[in-house]
């Protein structure tokens, strides 16, 4: 990626998995435009690699207006966006028969439209392009249904359905798709479980199995860095313990 300094666009890019593609994309000297809501983390980012060409920008990926604005910015800094990591998410925890609403509709608004507003501001520059790729951070509850988890469940599986309709929709614009699943990860996610008790179990989960951010990191640069002419589309990451 030396030679190439591919532009690269990562959503939720201030803590976790986002955060640790900014630091191993800015040691290839990848030019990057980052966003997230927290402007200040973003900001630290940028303060770590002084010498690269990382652009912090705050992004609310609900907001389709605030995502436009971020490709934008990448293609009038660096003239296009060779990909678009769709990285941020929530995933609260809890029974269906709790009709937490809320919960549900903020889990389909960023985890959901958050993916398709991003495909929605940078599919016509890459399709212009004739060249691309759209990554997104799904889950292996995007494969495995468990309790406690059907509406997070839910979008995961969606996330999925969508990158392979996008892939067969925009395979002949030689735009490339990947999502990567991880399993059990240490990261802030666990911030969006409003339950105490489940909050307190996934801490222990990350703590005890948990693999590192950096090792799913690995896995989005690696599909990446893959020639144009390969297409990496699903990985699915588990801690070697995890059972599910």
């Amino acid at each position: 990626m030396t030679e190439q300094r591919k532009v690269i666009v990562i959503t939720g890019a201030s803590s976790g998995i986002g955060a640790a593609t900014v630091r191993r994309l800015a040691q290839q000297h990848a030019r990057l435009v980052i966003g997230a809501r927290r402007l200040d983390r973003l900001e630290a980012l940028r303060e770590e690699f002084p010498n690269e060409d990382i652009v912090p920008q705050t992004v609310d990926v609900t907001d389709f207006e605030q995502v436009q604005a971020l490709i934008k910015t990448a293609t009038e800094r660096f003239g296009r966006v060779d990909a678009l990591i769709n990285n941020a998410g929530v995933m609260p925890v809890n029974p269906l028969i709790k009709g937490a609403r809320d919960e549900w509709q903020r889990t389909l608004s960023v985890n959901v439209m958050g993916v398709l507003n991003g495909i929605a501001a940078v599919l016509p520059i890459m399709v212009k392009q004739q060249s691309g790729h759209i990554l997104a951070t799904d889950s292996v509850a995007g494969h495995v249904v468990v309790p406690n988890l059907a509406v997070y469940n839910g979008s995961k599986f969606a996330v999925r359905a969508i990158m392979e309709g996008l892939r067969q929709e925009q395979h002949t614009n030689h735009i490339r798709t990947t999502i990567v699943s991880p399993g059990a990860v240490a990261t802030e996610l666990y911030r969006s479980i409003g339950n105490p008790e489940n909050r307190k179990a996934e801490i222990k989960t990350e703590n005890s199995i948990g693999l590192d951010a950096d090792q799913i990191a690995r896995a989005l640069t690696f599909a990446i860095d893959a020639p144009e002419t390969v297409d990496v589309n699903e990985m699915i990451i588990r801690p070697i313990q995890q059972d599910v």
